[in-house]
């Protein structure tokens, strides 16, 4: 068992100042009647500190709370145990339990071992509500980046750069010291990459050096999804694309932009956010089809590795492999004993929650005995030049003390396993093909294996808009459709795709595929509304109105150009105008004392 964490006085770190128509018009009278029938934004703030307005671009800190929240360093306190040594900007507020959460996820468990450099992953929950900054440009990230890849709302990632290495200047004969970075972003590919460059940086030159770096990091420019970017730090610049609802699946659409002018010649990422799949997949890959299945479904599972980089490498690839769905349901990349959710996890008197864990501490074992998916995974193994493959194994035969490899479950695919893609991977690591195109190759399959499930569902859902209210009268009707439009028609498995979808309709993957995908068919039904009114004949329509329902017009139509000007609504510029132009013939028919206090100078 490792001490206990306590909170050092945390050293703040002072920031620096900084300078601040004619087509349908019957459907538009119509439209028009509809909407005169009578019938909040993200705060933003100084760190740590709520407020009701709108951040400002000259705001300090601006810029750098558009990529991270907040950059802390935990230490190893002989008397105290793991402690947070330093958090900046200073004046970023963290409550008590992410603090304490922060501190223990930091460090590897003492079952690790880990020696050296390692660096993992972590994500907690946010406690408290909302209080950092919400960068200006926010809602236009989450509008325009895949779903995949939106800014958490209730949750904290943390990066982590850990190192522990010999010290006899040292009490205990270790330094050891962790330099971790706390965002909403799910870059796990971008800030790996800048802990490399920046903590063996830090841990020689310590504060000053992590004050000129998050200065840097204040100087990019916003996360804007489909531009590529040149992010100095370091000397270094990181060149990344932000990937965009526009990119094409599997596409690569890194360009070198402006490099002739880049000295040195920056250092280019493939993906802010892609792990090597195949890596860390590699013991795993006779049963990922089941494992699909599994994260399809929310089932709990629990992955048991050796070390927090295998655990949170192999969370974050399984809960990836629903690409392009979004991941609805709770996972813990790296998770200890210590954590504040350990107790809610854990008991036995509700059934185990549709959460992915991944740990190192082998009482999980023995916690979790009740949970009916294990995975243990071990020390990355080759044998006759092929990674070892875990085997299915029933969850009885789970041991406390020495539990070997293995994926323990009860459950039976409904699919058939892909022996053709298999013994490609298989062949392809024997020969050592390059790594990428095996990993593309897998990262192909599962993503089609995910389109091939969801296009029948996303058809029949647009054949019912927009009268269709509750997907609850539909679902058997769904299910004979599968005959003849199922996934049958782009996907070669074959299995019980009707038991599948069954088990599916219950999951919480489901639930919230059914309520983004309501979401946006009602922002575009509002928004063909909103185009159907401005093509109408509004003085044809006045004729005969009382000024009861001229008034509700305007406010409708007033209330409309509000949340399309707000980006809430697909419409184009020329839209808007019209919906203006008719707010103005509207208001000009109604009395002037009526005009003033509806369109005021």
């Amino acid at each position: 068992m490792r001490r206990g964490c306590r909170l050092l006085a945390v050293s703040p770190a002072t920031p620096p100042g900084r300078s601040p128509g004619n087509a349908r018009p019957a459907a538009a009278v119509s439209a028009m009647d509809s909407l005169s029938s009578p019938g909040p934004s993200r705060p933003g703030d100084r760190l740590g500190v709520r407020s009701s307005g709108a951040r400002a671009a000259a705001t300090p800190w601006a810029r750098f709370s558009a990529w991270l929240e907040c950059v802390c360093v935990v230490t190893f306190d002989l008397e105290l145990g793991q402690a947070l040594e330093l958090v900046y900007p200073g004046d970023f507020r963290l409550t008590d339990k992410e603090k304490s959460s922060i501190c223990y996820l930091s460090f590897p468990d003492s079952h690790s071992g880990c020696l050296g450099d390692t660096q993992f992953s972590f994500r907690i929950r946010q406690c408290g509500g909302q209080r950092s900054p919400w960068p200006t440009d926010d809602g236009r990230y989450d509008r325009e980046a895949p779903v995949t890849l939106q800014r958490e709302r209730a949750h904290y990632f943390g990066y982590v750069y850990f190192r522990q290495v010999k010290d006899s200047s040292v009490k205990r004969g270790y330094f050891q010291k962790s330099l971790v970075l706390v965002s909403r972003l799910p870059f796990v590919r971008l800030f790996q990459a800048l802990l490399s460059l920046v903590a063996p940086e830090y841990f020689d030159k310590l504060a000053p050096c992590l004050e000129a770096v998050c200065n840097e990091i204040d100087q990019w420019p916003a996360p804007v999804p489909g531009q590529t970017l040149n992010l100095p730090v370091v000397g270094v610049v990181l060149q990344v694309h932000i990937p965009s609802r526009a990119d094409k699946p599997e596409s690569s659409p890194l360009k070198q932009c402006g490099q002739e002018s880049l000295l040195p010649a920056p250092l280019v990422l493939t993906s802010v956010h892609e792990l090597d799949l195949l890596r860390c997949l590699q013991p795993v890959l006779t049963h990922v089809q089941t494992l699909w299945e599994l994260m399809l479904l929310g089932e709990p599972l629990v992955v048991l590795a050796p070390s927090p980089a295998v655990s949170s490498e192999m969370v974050l690839a399984l809960t990836s492999c629903l690409q392009p769905l979004r991941f609805c349901c709770d996972y813990r990349p790296y998770f200890t004993i210590h954590d504040s959710e350990f107790k809610e996890f854990t008991t036995r008197t509700q059934a185990p929650p549709s959460v992915v864990l991944g740990v190192t501490n082998p009482f999980f074992i023995k916690t979790l005995q009740h949970w009916p998916h294990i995975l243990r995974v071990g020390e990355p193994k080759m044998s006759g030049g092929l990674p070892k493959q875990v085997k299915l194994k029933k969850p009885s035969r789970l041991k406390t003390l020495d539990t070997k490899p293995g994926l323990y479950t009860e459950y039976t695919a409904h699919l058939r396993r892909d022996k053709a893609l298999l013994k490609r991977l298989l062949k392809g690591l024997q020969k050592k093909r390059p790594a990428g195109v095996l990993t593309a190759l897998l990262r192909r399959h599962l993503l089609e294996l995910t389109q091939s499930f969801i296009i029948p569902l996303e058809h029949y859902m647009a054949s019912l808009m927009p009268l269709q209210k509750s997907i609850t009268p539909w679902k058997d009707d769904f299910l004979c459709s599968l005959e003849h439009a199922g996934p049958q028609l782009t996907c070669i498995l074959k299995g019980d795709w009707l038991g599948l979808y069954r088990r599916f309709f219950k999951s919480p993957h489901f639930d919230g595929w059914y309520r983004q995908r309501r979401k946006e068919m009602a922002r575009k039904l509002e928004a063909l509304h909103l185009e159907a009114i401005c093509e109408a004949n509004v003085e044809t329509w006045m004729q005969g109105k009382s000024e009861v329902e001229v008034v509700d017009l305007v406010l409708k139509l007033r209330e409309k150009l509000v949340r399309a000007r707000g980006h809430q609504l697909p419409v184009k510029e020329g839209t808007l105008q019209r919906a203006w132009l008719h707010i103005e013939t509207v208001a000009g028919s109604l009395p002037e004392d009526l005009q003033a206090v509806l369109c005021p100078p």
